[in-house]
Formats: structure tokens, C-alpha cells, sequence
């Protein structure tokens, strides 16, 4: 059924939908925390922040049942602590909700866990609790809790005209593996943030056309890009535009960009590092030419829509 004023989620589109829902708390203001619009929510504790991130994958979305259920649960997991690594946070407690059909086979959703106990090992985080609920299609909700100290994060909203642009590791063509069997940036997220290397950081979970002007828009800046490291056999419109890459994207002061590089090279050896622009000032911002996943957004928009970069 549509909306008293006849406006649906697909003419809206995720971010002006977000918009339109936070407008209705405005009011109640931030109380001293980062709420909704980055990757984590952050909340004063002590000498502490307290990061709280939730997360969703669906199926018929997110995954199908040609995955493996053990990769649905790794994946499931590790979208969550991919948003803690872009807040340069550490990931502790996960509750999880599923959501099955009734005539799903516990073993199938055995496996699933076992995806979830190899994820969470990996991480360090312990799995405290959950949910179930019947569903017409299987689901998994992860609410995940970690912290960093104050003044030890990274928002999306600190970069600034004339800082530069990092990707990491390589982008596009998330449908082969990537989507499934990518590995959280948890420590070169931490390093980044504990050293103060980083402006503005989020992960690329909607493709860098998406992405990119989002942290953009967060730092009231424009942006130009001048590089995009493609994976091997994709087009630099997959790399924009497939995301689930789960890779970090950042900015850097410029007076620190070659301790920034010369100490990523030691740290990561293997983790390719690319410079891929610069944000400049708001009024003289262009068009994405391309857009990346939106949930909502209707199809046609998103083939023919460029989107506008403040």
C-alpha cells in the first residue's frame, strides 16, 4: 500500500529515505552520541566509546541457497564487524535473530552457526543471545556491540577540502566470492584510527559510487576521483558499482599521506593500498556518473540516474 502522500520506497531510494525517517527524532537531538548515517552508533562510556552496529542478510538479497549455509553465517557476521573495523572499533558481543521457514532442516541452520562460531573466533567476539521467529524466507539479524577509546574513531563526517582519498584492497565483482568470503579490515581499521592517520572512514558495502559520496556528502565536501583498483577481469563500472567489496574507504590529511603510506607498507605488505582522489570544497562538487546498490531505488533510476554530489 502507498504512503497518504502517494510517495513509495522505490521513488525515494535508501539515503532520501533515511532522511525523510530521522527528520521525524530531529528533535530529540544527538545527546552527546553519533546516531543513525554512520556505520556505527557511538556512545560516551567513561574513557570510552560504546559502539553499537545492527545488521541484516536476507534471503532472495543478500544470499540464495546455491551459498553454503556455513558462508551465510560468516557473511552474516562479518558485514556487522566490517562496520566496526570502518569505525576503527573492536568488536566484542554479537545477538543474533533468525528468521526461517517452518520446513527449513535444523541442519541446514546448524551450518549456518558453525559460519557465525568461525566468524566470531576469528574476530575475538562472543555470541551473548539472540532471537527466533518464523518467516517466509530465511534471515539472519546481527546486533553487535564493541568500543574504542575517545578521540580513537573514525566518522564519516572529519574529512575536509583537500584531503586525500584511500581505497583498500581491490574492487568489483563481489557475485564470484568476494561477497561471501571477504575477511573484515579489523586491524588496518584499528591502525588506522589509533595513529591518527584517517579524517573519514566507512566500508564499501554499496559499491564506491554509492559510498564515496556518502562520506563526501558527510564531510560537506565534494570529491574527485581519479583511480579505481579493479579486480582482476572487471570493468571500472562493476568496481564502482557491485559493491560488497567490504573494503575501507578513507581520507587523509595531506601533510599526512607519506607517513601514511610508508607505514601501511610495513604494517600490510599484502594489502594493496590506493590513492583515488581528493575531497575539495562543497561548491565544487560533480556528478557520480554511475550509481551502486540501493535496496529501494527503482531499477530504471538506477541505470540512467547520475547521482548528484554536493
Amino acid at each position: 500500500m502507498a504512503p497518504p502522500d502517494g510517495v513509495t520506497l522505490a521513488d525515494l531510494g535508501e539515503d532520501a529515505f533515511l532522511r525523510r525517517l530521522l527528520r521525524q527524532g530531529a528533535a530529540q537531538g544527538k545527546r552527546g552520541f553519533v546516531g543513525p548515517g554512520d556505520d556505527c552508533a557511538v556512545i560516551p562510556y567513561g574513557q570510552q566509546v560504546l559502539l553499537l552496529k545492527t545488521d541484516a542478510v536476507v534471503e532472495g538479497v543478500h544470499f540464495d541457497k546455491s551459498l553454503p549455509p556455513t558462508a551465510v553465517g560468516r557473511k552474516a557476521l562479518n558485514r556487522a564487524i566490517s562496520d566496526m573495523a570502518a569505525m576503527g572499533g573492536r568488536p566484542e558481543n554479537a545477538l543474533v535473530t533468525v528468521f526461517s521457514p517452518s520446513d527449513t532442516s535444523a541442519s541446514y541452520w546448524e551450518a549456518v552457526y558453525r559460519g557465525i562460531f568461525r566468524a566470531a573466533r576469528a574476530a575475538g567476539v562472543s555470541l551473548v543471545g539472540g532471537e527466533l521467529s518464523s518467516a517466509p524466507v530465511c534471515a539472519l539479524s546481527v546486533a553487535l556491540t564493541g568500543s574504542a577509546r575517545r578521540g580513537e574513531i573514525a566518522l564519516r563526517s572529519g574529512g575536509r577540502p583537500g584531503h586525500v582519498l584511500y581505497v583498500t584492497g581491490r574492487l568489483g565483482g563481489s557475485i564470484r566470492r568476494k561477497h561471501w568470503a571477504f575477511t573484515p579490515r579489523l586491524a588496518e581499521g584499528q591502525w588506522l584510527a589509533q595513529n591518527h592517520l584517517v579524517s573519514a572512514m566507512m566500508d564499501l558495502s554499496d559499491g564506491l559510487a554509492a559510498d564515496l559520496p556518502r562520506l563526501a556528502r558527510s564531510s560537506g565536501c565534494g570529491f574527485s576521483l581519479n583511480h579505481v583498483p579493479c579486480s582482476r577481469g572487471i570493468s571500472l563500472r562493476e568496481a564502482l558499482c557491485d559493491g560488497e567489496d567490504y573494503e575501507l574507504l578513507f581520507s587523509v590529511p595531506p601533510r599526512l599521506a607519506a607517513r601514511l603510506e610508508t607505514g601501511w607498507h610495513k604494517k600490510f605488505p599484502r594489502l594493496l593500498l590506493t590513492r583515488i582522489g581528493t575531497l575539495h570544497s562543497h561548491r565544487k562538487g560533480r556528478e557520480m556518473p554511475v550509481s551502486g546498490f540501493d535496496h529501494f531505488l527503482k531499477q530504471e533510476q538506477e541505470q540512467e540516474g547520475a547521482q548528484a554530489v554536493e
